[in-house]
């Protein structure tokens, strides 16, 4: 690909523009962690840009940890045309014109645009995590596949909390109350958060995001929507402006957004379960399904694929040492790659359906991963899967919570896992899994060098 991939691309962007009344443009390129890094250019200065290849930033923005920091750079990589070393030179970033939405809730007409960093030269930067995505994507186009995916994203709301000594609490609802039990599809506990929510399905609508159903989900104050099917990295873009709207409404209503997997005590932890199906790019057939509707050789090679290496990706669905606690079976987040007949208690399900709709959920990931790298990993594993045509496990019909896990217990044993595989490490991208792995072994490193709660709870006066 190269910057001349789409000749109309300002045509499309100066049109749209026009016609929404935008003047400001937040460029947003997606780190490592799935966090918004960009600039906000005036419309005019942004049109100028896309035509002569001059909206830059300074790379070194893909590989910045959770914290602000660097991992140690690649120095082998120096002077290579490597964006992972220690010379930082500028992206280009050139949007998208396909996620270019209003922003909605700012004074000032602004639009979101989600950009693809590039080199000088016009070759697109594999390290970036829309990219990895598009990589694993262009491997099911070469074979004549389409995978279709549906995401569903679980969040918290919170008091708000400036001292991050203290627990989270659950914010007060509409009646003065804050909720203290379990209210799973209670639909008077979703209305404690009615102008809440009213104003995120105003915010998404103006957005464009393609948003289905809101639940109140199982914690205190934790809610869930659903997105419509759709192409993986527009679903992937909208995921990520989700997020982002969320958290705005929140602020403005005086609470706390949180896609922590595991925010609270006590509590359940934030899935984004991942629905995926593959069709025909030709004809959109599900080839997940044989015509008379039983499950293809396709399919349940997929699923293979899913159970053989999603435990050995898991630093890209469950990114953070916190995403770790939220995999325990007293709080319905699976701990293994059983896959069963809409059952959820496996880590792989799949919902009753016709042949037209078969897919497969991948219940693994939590709220926190970077949506990009979560279904890429995804549709990765799959992909090899069906390469390899390798056979999945029996289906089981019981509590897989009760059966052995296969999922790593901790960050550190995932990462091990993750730098060993071989297969997974080709089809992502080698850069890109060295540089992952750094930024998350800093990361790592720096919550070691932390002495919790607990530990002065339990251990300071006692041993």
């Amino acid at each position: 690909m190269s910057f001349e991939t789409d000749p109309n691309i300002h045509k499309r962007l100066e049109a749209w523009i026009k016609e929404k009344g935008v003047s400001e443009i937040e460029l947003i390129l997606p780190d490592m962690n799935g966090i918004i890094r960009g600039k906000v250019v005036p419309a005019p200065r942004f049109l100028k840009g896309v035509s002569n290849h001059t909206l830059r930033i300074a790379s070194s923005i893909l590989s910045v940890t959770v914290t602000g920091e660097y991992p140690e750079p690649d120095l082998e990589r120096d002077g290579e045309d490597s964006y992972s070393g220690t010379l930082d030179p500028d992206c280009v970033l050139v949007p998208d014109p396909n996620s270019i939405c209003v922003a909605p809730g700012y004074r000032t007409p602004t639009a979101y645009v989600v950009t693809d960093a590039y080199t000088h030269a016009g070759k697109l930067i594999e390290i970036a995590p829309r990219q990895v995505l598009r990589r694993v994507l262009d491997l099911y186009t070469q074979k004549g596949w389409q995978p279709v995916v549906a995401p569903e994203v679980e969040f918290f709301l919170t008091a708000r909390n400036i001292d991050p000594d203290l627990p989270l609490e659950t914010p007060v609802g509409r009646s003065g109350r804050a909720e203290t039990v379990s209210q799973p599809y209670g639909l008077e506990a979703i209305n404690e958060y009615e102008d809440l929510i009213e104003q995120i399905y105003e915010y998404c609508e103006i957005a464009e995001l393609d948003i289905d159903t809101m639940i109140h989900e199982a914690g205190a104050a934790q809610l869930e929507v659903n997105f419509n099917h759709g192409d993986a990295l527009e679903l992937a873009d909208q995921v990520l402006m989700f997020k982002r709207i969320v958290r705005q409404v929140a602020l403005a209503q005086n609470v706390y957004a949180t896609f922590m997997a595991k925010p609270m005590d006590n509590q359940p932890g934030s899935a984004m379960h991942i629905h995926q199906s593959l069709v025909d790019a030709k004809t959109g057939r599900n080839l997940f399904a044989n015509v008379n509707g039983t499950d293809s050789r396709l399919f349940r090679s997929f699923v293979g694929g899913l159970q053989t290496y999603l435990p050995e990706v898991a630093p890209l669905f469950a990114p953070n040492v916190n995403s770790f606690r939220r995999m325990r079976p007293q709080f319905d987040a699976p701990i293994n790659v059983q896959w069963g007949l809409d059952n959820r208690s496996c880590g792989l399900r799949t919902p009753i359906s016709d042949g037209r709709n078969r897919r497969v959920e991948n219940r693994l990931p939590g709220a926190d991963a970077n949506p990009y790298l979560a279904i890429a990993s995804s549709l990765a594993c799959g992909y090899v899967g069906m390469v390899q045509e390798l056979e999945p496990g029996p289906m089981i019909s019981t509590s897989a919570y009760r059966m052995p896990r296969s999922l790593p217990r901790t960050l550190d044993e995932a990462l091990g896992r993750f730098r060993d595989c071989a297969p997974m490490r080709e089809v992502l991208g080698e850069e890109f899994c060295s540089l992952f792995a750094a930024v998350k072994l800093d990361e790592l490193d720096a919550f070691e060098g932390v002495v919790s709660a607990w530990e002065r709870e339990h251990l300071l006066l006692k041993v």
